[in-house]
C-alpha cells in the first residue's frame, strides 16, 4: 500500500511539473480572448514554427465577414512592420492521431503567411481584426514572438520526450521513497541517472543540432538555460549515485530528486537559442533573466 501511494504521488508531481513547464514555456501558442460580431472567441496565437511546417499564423474563426492583417517584423530589431492579409481557408489536417483518435480530418480559419526564419530566428507581430462594429488591434503593446527551428525528425524527439518525463518519474519517485525511508531509492536513482544521460545528455544535444544547429549551447559555450538545467540535474544525481555507493543515505537522493524537479518546472526553451539579425550569430540568454526583471520583455 505504501509503494502504491509513492507511486501515485510521484505521477502526479511529475505530470503537474510537465504541465506547468509546457504552458508557461515562451514557445507555448499565446491564448486570448476577443469579441467578434457579438461572439467571444479564444485564439491561440502561435509562438513556435519548424523550417518543416507552414510559415503562418492561424486564428480560429469560422466566420467569413470577419477580415483581418498580420503586422509583423524581425525581432530583436526597430525595422518597419510589414502586413499580410489573412485568408479564409479549409484544409485537411494530415495526421494519423488527428484523424483516427481524435475524428479531426480538417481545419477551417484564417490564415496569414509570414517568411521563415534561419533556425533560431524570431519575427514578433500583432493583429488588426475588423467585424461589423469596427477595428481592433490585439497585441500592439506587447507583441508575440515566433521563434523559428529545424525540423526535429519523430524518432529523435519522441523517445527524447519519454526519456525527459521517465527520468523525472523516477527521479521523484525515488525522492519519495527516500523521504519516507523506502529502500527502494537506491535502485532508483540509478535507473534516474541512466534515463537522464540517455534522454538529456545524448539524445538532448542530437535535437538540438536538428533545432538550432549546435549539439551543445550551456556551459562552457554558451548559456542555453534549457541545456544548462540539465547539467545541473546531472551533476546532482552522480553525485548522490556515487555518496550512495559509499555510504547509504537518503538525503543525497532526496537533494537531487529536489533539484531536478525544480530546474524542469522551468519553462521549456526559456532564454534559450536566438539568432541576432545585426551580426548573424546565435545567442543564448544568461541567468541574469532571474535577477534583472527587465530582462522578461523579451518573453511576452
Amino acid at each position: 500500500m505504501k509503494r502504491f501511494i509513492l507511486w501515485f504521488l510521484a505521477i502526479v508531481l511529475t505530470l503537474a511539473a510537465a504541465y506547468y513547464q509546457r504552458k508557461t514555456g515562451p514557445t507555448y501558442p499565446k491564448r486570448i480572448e476577443v469579441t467578434l460580431n457579438d461572439s467571444l472567441y479564444t485564439l491561440s496565437l502561435v509562438r513556435s514554427i519548424g523550417l518543416d511546417e507552414r510559415s503562418e499564423v492561424k486564428l480560429k474563426i469560422a466566420d467569413t465577414s470577419i477580415k483581418a492583417r498580420i503586422l509583423y517584423r524581425r525581432f530583436p530589431t526597430d525595422e518597419p512592420y510589414q502586413s499580410a492579409p489573412f485568408v479564409f481557408s479549409v484544409r485537411p489536417v494530415e495526421s494519423y492521431l488527428m484523424n483516427n483518435i481524435f475524428k479531426i480530418t480538417e481545419e477551417k480559419g484564417l490564415f496569414a503567411q509570414v517568411p521563415p526564419q534561419p533556425p533560431a530566428g524570431k519575427l514578433q507581430y500583432y493583429i488588426e481584426i475588423t467585424d461589423r462594429n469596427g477595428t481592433q488591434t490585439i497585441m500592439k503593446e506587447s507583441p508575440v514572438i515566433i521563434r523559428f527551428k529545424g525540423g526535429v525528425p519523430g524518432y529523435i524527439l519522441a523517445p527524447h520526450i519519454l526519456l525527459m518525463f521517465f527520468a523525472m518519474l523516477f527521479s521523484t519517485l525515488a525522492g519519495l521513497m527516500g523521504l519516507f525511508n523506502d529502500r527502494g531509492y537506491i535502485k532508483y536513482s540509478v535507473i534516474t541517472l541512466v534515463l537522464l544521460i540517455a534522454g538529456g545528455m545524448i539524445l538532448g544535444p542530437v535535437v538540438q543540432k536538428y533545432a538550432f544547429g549546435e549539439f551543445w549551447t550551456g556551459v562552457p559555450f554558451g548559456w542555453d538555460l534549457t541545456d544548462n538545467k540539465t547539467l545541473i540535474a546531472l551533476i546532482f544525481w552522480i553525485a548522490a549515485v556515487i555518496m550512495n555507493r559509499r555510504r547509504k543515505s537518503p538525503v543525497y537522493t532526496i537533494i537531487a530528486s529536489f533539484v531536478l524537479l525544480l530546474v524542469f518546472s522551468i519553462p521549456h526553451s526559456l532564454l534559450g537559442s536566438e539568432l541576432d539579425y545585426s551580426t548573424g550569430k546565435v545567442t543564448q540568454g544568461i541567468i541574469l533573466y532571474f535577477l534583472i526583471p527587465s530582462f522578461k520583455k523579451f518573453l511576452n
